[in-house]
């Protein structure tokens, strides 16, 4: 298990829809290790396999202290109730933007081996697995701001110090123990 380079905004497989995986095979669970890993020294909240380049429907959380991952999700938005508040991206490293949600979700699918799973939450979980979700569909938060947020958005992510750059490591501290 590694940390990978995270995929910078303007990467093509950004905005590319995800495949559904297909096999549940040793492959699949580096792939979640690598994510979670990646996620870790990144110090993010999820992370989606396409945001390090891999086009599979996968994306893992942190959140609460609680860590897990979804392949092949389904999503149900439950109630109308939403949540406004500021969203980050570990692909546009350095940016937040306030990003209207639904406050409450419902996932399904499956975990690394194949075994069914449900995960319900609120705020900052549910935040988090329709912003994993929406990189699967190749959808970015920004692309979920209102007119005027979004133009002050893409225009300060052009002017990024890592703008042009395709991906960044995060950096990982080795323990002395």
């Amino acid at each position: 298990m590694s940390v990978t380079p995270i995929r910078l905004y303007g990467d093509p497989v950004l905005t590319t829809p995800a495949a559904p995986v297909a096999d549940f095979d040793a492959e699949l669970r580096t792939l979640v290790a690598d994510l979670v890993d990646t996620m870790h020294a990144a110090g993010g909240a999820g992370l989606a396999a396409p945001q390090i380049g891999v086009g599979l429907r996968v994306f893992t959380w942190h959140v609460d202290g609680e860590v897990g991952h979804l392949v092949n999700p389904d999503v149900t938005l439950v109630g109308a109730e939403e949540q406004d508040g500021p969203e980050g991206c570990l692909s546009l490293p350095g940016y937040a933007y306030d990003c209207r949600r639904h406050l409450h979700v419902a996932a399904t699918g499956w975990n690394m081996h194949g075994d069914p799973v449900r995960i319900e939450g609120s705020h900052l979980l549910a935040r988090a697995v329709q912003h994993e979700v929406d990189h699967l569909d190749g959808v970015l938060f920004v692309d979920r701001l209102d007119p005027a947020a979004r133009e002050t958005a893409l225009a300060a992510l052009a002017e990024a110090e890592w703008a042009g750059l395709a991906a960044w490591v995060p950096r990982v501290e080795v323990s002395p123990h």
